[in-house]
């Protein structure tokens, strides 16, 4: 979230969200089975059952006499040692002769023994400094970093973003003067060229916008894009000639757990906490949650200390990767009671498929908008649509003559009652287009031709 000074959003205090301070091995148990009873011949009785039965030869042996037991004994003992000695053979043969045999090693006894063999090197002990299989698929292959890591790790891609807004206090023309706001949230360079990703509140309506860098260094950036309906937007630093002391990794967020470990990372009430680093773990996951103008998002619920100027910002699992985009926490739950400890990210994998889109260059008019709603066209008297509060010098659309307070009703055809209704009509021209514009200025319908451009 960023943080605005202007005092006149007081009114949105009064949302569930506040997310518009700023936007309109496993371990093993073996069961141990062992033997604790000795046989004990003494206690057997003639009642008990045995699978095998002893036989004497006594009345043999006192037939034979003295001289027939010398003889015997000394056929038993050369039996002895013949038995020993085919051990020994038998046993040297199967331990270092057989297995080298082709025959051996086509048995399946062989086989499950090179694959235990081959299984158990990948479980080795972690003093080692060998890599362990974890079992956590939440966990990429690389060990867990501490808090400490990724601070480090993931602290030089995360920026501060600071803005200016300037809106005219004309009612609809009936009134004059204007205003400035200066926001502040946070951002994410995604890659080395200065491309930064954030949250769409963070930027909206802004006509300066100023990066501050891990390093302290500052640069001017421009809007590249945005999707107003999904809270994101790309930036890019004008100055090609800053190198960017960071670039964070983007992961998944679909294997999430509740429970999991994150770490988030921005600038809460402004620069002043620039890089506050927060702990915390995935409270809740697919959470509903209303925003600004009651759009629902799913999200990711989690108790990292989210506060203003958070918004943009990365919440990071515990490989150091970014897994969601923070953007809104819960303040009041609307009935008077506060709430602590919930605050909300927009999950990565819902960012991804949505970034080679956002850092293409968007047409832009060179204005600022803010939504007419019916309520205001009643009581205002005034048609709904969408009321320019700036437009940008040398833009387009100052140069087709659109003035602040003019309010679109028409682009190109298409009827706008909204902002969103103005974007959607401009996403189906290209650059170069001319436009039809239908605007109502101070009483009265006007038509406009608007040339269309990309950010310079």
């Amino acid at each position: 979230m960023s943080e605005f000074n202007d005092k006149s959003n007081d009114k949105d205090k009064k949302d569930n969200t506040d997310s518009t301070d700023e936007f309109s091995m496993s371990n093993y148990s073996g069961y141990n089975v062992s033997h604790t009873e000795n046989y004990d011949s003494s206690s057997n009785s003639d009642n008990d059952d045995y699978d095998y039965e002893v036989k004497t030869l006594e009345n043999n042996e006192k037939k034979h006499g003295k001289g027939m037991g010398k003889r015997i004994a000394s056929y038993v003992a050369v039996g002895l040692i013949c038995s020993l000695l085919g051990g020994t053979v038998s046993g040297v043969a199967s331990i270092y002769v057989l297995p080298k045999t082709s025959f051996f090693k086509n048995t399946p006894l062989y086989k499950n023994l090179a694959n235990a063999n081959s299984n158990s090197n990948m479980y080795t002990d972690a003093s080692s400094g060998s890599k362990n299989v974890n079992a956590s698929p939440t966990v990429s292959s690389g060990s867990s970093l501490t808090v400490a890591q990724i601070a480090k790790e993931v602290g030089p891609a995360v920026v501060g973003v600071s803005t200016k807004i300037l809106s005219s206090d004309n009612n609809y023309g009936l009134g004059n003067g204007s205003s400035e706001a200066e926001g502040v949230g946070s951002g994410i360079i995604i890659n080395k060229d200065g491309y930064i990703l954030t949250n769409y509140h963070v930027i909206q309506g802004a006509q300066t916008i100023t990066i501050t860098l891990n390093n302290k260094k500052t640069a001017k950036a421009k809007v590249i894009n945005y999707d107003s309906s999904m809270d994101l937007a790309v930036i890019k630093i004008s100055d090609s000639t800053i190198t960017m002391p960071g670039v964070a990794e983007l992961g998944s967020s679909s294997s999430l757990q509740v429970g999991d470990s994150v770490v988030a990372i921005g600038n809460p009430l402004g620069l002043e906490f620039f890089g506050t680093v927060t702990t915390g773990v995935v409270s809740a996951l697919n959470r509903q949650v209303s925003v600004e103008n009651s759009k629902s998002q799913t999200l990711i619920q989690t108790d990292a200390a989210i506060n203003p100027g958070n918004s943009g910002g990365p919440l990071v699992n515990s490989q150091g990767q970014v897994i969601g985009i923070t953007s809104s926490k819960l303040t009041d739950t609307g009935e008077g009671v506060s709430a602590e400890g919930m605050g909300f990210a927009i999950p990565i994998d819902v960012v991804k498929p949505k970034i080679a889109s956002l850092t293409k260059p968007m047409l832009m008019l060179g204005i600022t908008v803010e939504d007419v709603t019916q309520d205001d066209s009643r009581s205002n008297n005034v048609p709904q649509g969408a009321e320019v509060k700036n437009v940008t010098s040398g833009s387009s659309a100052d140069k087709a003559g659109l003035e602040s307070s003019d309010i679109i009703t028409k682009f190109g055809g298409k009827t706008v009652k909204s902002s969103d209704d103005l974007n959607n009509a401009k996403a189906e021209h290209s650059a170069g287009d001319k436009v039809a514009v239908e605007i109502y200025r101070n009483g009265v319908n006007k038509s406009l031709t608007i040339t269309l451009a990309t950010a310079n």
